[in-house]
């Protein structure tokens, strides 16, 4: 990111006075939630923020990585969206300390946030004392979602528990005539596999002391050489038509059951539930084999400095942490409410299963909570390098791995 070029974009729109003023409660808002149950849990917002007055104008790109390109070539542009949908942490801090996000702390003082959301989220969302970002719920990216109707096929009776078990259940849907993996071939998705895998393999503590200490030694592990065998040895279980391939693709690769199964996190359940299919009927949910707890990330809308938009962003945070509309949002797009406050019985054994693993404190915050923007980028293109090599020496790939962290 040239940050120098976004904060002269910055002062550009800051001293401008901006359509918004116009309409005091229109927010233009900038996502990259473009399938099925995305659009459905992003109306429940919308239908909120409008009963209360507000203007609601989409703007979507999919695919994560396409909408942030374009949301970083408006804000150099000097055309910034009221709101952008963003991961809470580190992820943001660069355009924070720029100057270009406007700070709602009066509003989460004033709807108490600190008592009704996990510290761990309170202080994602918080820089320097001040909120900036306004989360819509939380995700558990552990998952392994499989095919009820292909376990069947293939013979397998429940999900594996270990990696042996894991590679003998593929060779069987591979017998079967199925794909056993449905794969997302794309970077971003890959190395949501690939920290299933570490966390497997290094627990709880080592995948702390990698993603926020920054241990040396865990960084070097064997467990880290380990998980890079196991991934690699995934390549033999995916289908030629995986790269580049969208995630909801190849989570309706599962729905048909022309798959076995899914590494993808809990909003993969927003695609299952809009083709009409039940967790623990039609499809089944299980974390990654050997895993001891669940990887967490959280969604939430930031809200860029935009001259005359002030109290739409303002409204917009509001309605977010709405206790109705949290429930409602999550439901739609498989995630877990960021308020502890509110009734999860509706919640399916997928978010029940989650909702414990987070009481228990089994869980760990992904990597872009707690990297910088330019380790995200460097760790997302490393991994996704290495699946791409067939080839890739894993000495090589151990120091690669480690000059993420340097």
């Amino acid at each position: 990111m040239k940050l120098a070029s976004l904060l002269l974009a910055g002062v550009a729109f800051a001293a401008t006075t901006g359509m918004a003023a116009a309409e005091d409660l229109k927010a233009e808002v900038f996502t990259s939630w473009t399938t099925g149950g995305e659009l459905k849990a992003a109306d429940a917002i919308k239908q909120a923020f409008e009963a209360r007055g507000g203007t609601w104008e989409t703007s979507s790109v999919a695919g994560f990585e396409n909408a942030n390109a374009a949301f970083q070539n408006r804000m150099m542009a000097g055309d910034p969206p009221a709101a952008k949908q963003v991961v809470i942490g580190m992820e943001q801090r660069e355009y924070i300390d720029g100057g270009l996000y406007m700070p709602i702390t009066k509003v989460a003082e004033a709807g108490h946030w600190a008592d009704v959301m996990p510290k761990a989220i309170y202080d994602n969302v918080t820089f320097d004392g001040e909120v900036y970002e306004v989360p819509t719920g939380i995700h558990g990216e552990s998952w392994m979602f499989y095919s009820m109707a292909a376990f069947k096929k293939a013979g397998i009776e429940a999900a594996p528990a270990d990696w042996d078990s894991f590679f003998a259940d593929m060779d069987k849907l591979k017998a079967a005539g199925l794909t056993p993996i449905a794969w997302g071939g794309q970077s971003w998705q890959e190395t949501k596999v690939f920290n299933m895998i570490l966390l497997s393999q290094v627990g709880l503590d080592g995948f702390r002391k990698i993603y926020i200490d920054r241990d040396a030694a865990a960084i070097k592990s064997e467990g880290v050489r380990k998980t890079l065998e196991i991934f690699g040895k995934l390549r033999g279980y995916i289908d030629e038509g995986a790269a580049g391939r969208n995630w909801n693709d190849a989570t309706a690769m599962v729905i048909k059951g022309t798959a076995g199964v899914q590494f993808m996190g809990d909003w993969a359940k927003g695609e299952f539930s809009n083709a009409g299919e039940t967790a623990g009927v039609d499809y089944g949910c299980a974390l990654a084999p050997a895993s001891p707890g669940m990887i967490y990330i959280g969604d939430a809308f930031a809200f860029p400095n935009l001259k005359g938009a002030e109290a739409a962003q303002d409204l917009l945070a509001e309605v977010v942490m709405d206790p109705k509309v949290q429930v409602a949002f999550s439901l739609a797009k498989g995630s877990i409410p960021v308020r502890t406050d509110v009734d999860t019985s509706q919640f399916d054994v997928c978010t029940q299963q989650a909702i414990t693993l987070m009481n228990d404190g089994k869980i760990v915050p992904e990597h872009a909570i707690t990297l910088t923007l330019e380790q995200t980028g460097m760790l997302t293109d490393f991994v996704g390098d290495f699946f791409s090599n067939p080839e890739a020496d894993l000495d090589d790939a151990m120091e690669s791995f480690a000059e993420v962290f340097e």
